[in-house]
């Protein structure tokens, strides 16, 4: 097992990162303060996550003497809505849960942000876990405390800077998950060595097929390698000032894409590949990187299996998805761009003639 621990100005809380540890839950638990003190545990989940590991979280978690209350959502990012939320804060107060509750969030990344946001305002704030059973929750969502739901206006529009008090990454989790679920998680991955670490990213190509056969020893080093790369950038920006919003690599077209299609079309990692290859076109477009390297980082996506080309839509309705995104203030419109592999920088008013250019010398599935 590794641990990677997470410091930031509010917050300093571990990441556990092994296999079997969802078996392990109650022992994991033995050094956070707030689980040794509770009384009851809210755990949410959803109908897929819960049938393979809730009984086994239950289990292990009354035997430390817990009493545990269980909430399943349906599973999807169209349900990452207020109304899930209300849901879930409606069955906290009829079981009289208090501030001696724990909220367990057990699941991918929609559940993590989700519960998270209820543990963030259900009596003014209670302590919660992440127990992230997808590669992109252990690998990006669960680490760093946004925590939100989506608004027909906006993805994540809705939500709190709430910070877990611990997460426990058992990367057996990992081999439940479907194959196109898996590879989003993938994008993210990638999106980390492409902002952070040109070492990292070398070792992605290096060991392709290991990654992609899900070698539980190279995913114990890539999950803990990733969330490294994740706790340092929240570090230094707990509250996306400036360096954490680098993290956004490919979420701006990425977002847009989500939107458009209603969450039905794209995992959210497919959508952020196809950002991610905007983005290094646009930083093309605008003489910060190289052929080579937008070639190369398209390449790599594509041969994991990952979508690289826009839908065959009209280029304004994407444009105009840009705009509605949390991080366009007016007519500002902000992307985050590579320089070269291993490094990006935040740039600011981006002509839409440059979007709308780029975007179009990108192929487009028909």
């Amino acid at each position: 097992m590794k641990t990677v621990v997470v410091t930031t100005p509010s917050a300093s809380y571990p990441i556990y990162i092994g296999e079997d540890l969802v078996l392990q839950i109650h022992q994991q638990l033995q050094d956070c303060p707030v689980y040794q003190r509770c009384t009851d545990i809210l755990l949410v989940s959803n109908e897929t996550v819960f049938p393979l590991y809730g009984g086994q979280v239950e289990s292990g978690l009354t035997s430390g003497g817990k009493r545990v209350h269980s909430y399943i959502l349906p599973d999807g990012e169209q349900y990452k809505t207020w109304e899930q939320a209300e849901a879930v804060l409606t069955f906290a107060l009829k079981n009289r849960l208090s501030r001696h509750t724990v909220l367990l969030a057990l699941g991918g990344g929609v559940v993590g942000d989700l519960a998270g946001f209820v543990a963030s305002i259900y009596l003014r704030g209670i302590p919660f876990i992440q127990v992230p059973t997808t590669l992109l929750a252990q690998v990006d969502s669960s680490v760093g405390g946004k925590v939100a739901v989506n608004h027909s206006l906006g993805k994540n529009m809705i939500g709190s800077f709430y910070h877990p008090q611990a997460v426990i990454a058992d990367v057996h989790t990992l081999h439940s998950l479907p194959q196109r679920e898996w590879l989003s998680g993938l994008a993210e991955v990638i999106k980390h060595a492409i902002i952070w670490d040109n070492q990292f990213y070398s070792l992605l190509v290096k060991d392709q097929q290991q990654v992609l056969s899900r070698d539980n020893r190279l995913l114990v080093d890539i999950v803990a390698k990733n969330c490294i790369i994740k706790a340092g950038v929240v570090g230094e920006d707990e509250t996306e000032q400036g360096l954490r919003a680098i993290l956004n690599f490919g979420h701006t077209v990425g977002h847009a894409l989500e939107r458009m299609t209603d969450y039905q079309r794209y995992r959210h990692g497919e959508a952020v590949s196809i950002g991610m290859v905007a983005a290094c076109q646009l930083a093309y477009e605008h003489g910060m990187l190289s052929a080579t390297d937008r070639d190369g980082i398209r390449s790599l996506l594509a041969d994991w299996g990952l979508p690289v080309a826009l839908p065959d839509v009209d280029l304004d309705q994407i444009v105009q998805g840009i705009g509605s995104d949390k991080k366009t203030v007016g007519d500002n419109i902000t992307f985050i761009l590579p320089d070269r592999i291993g490094h990006a920088k935040i740039v600011q008013h981006v002509e839409l003639d440059i979007i709308r250019r780029s975007l179009g010398a990108m192929e487009k599935e028909k």
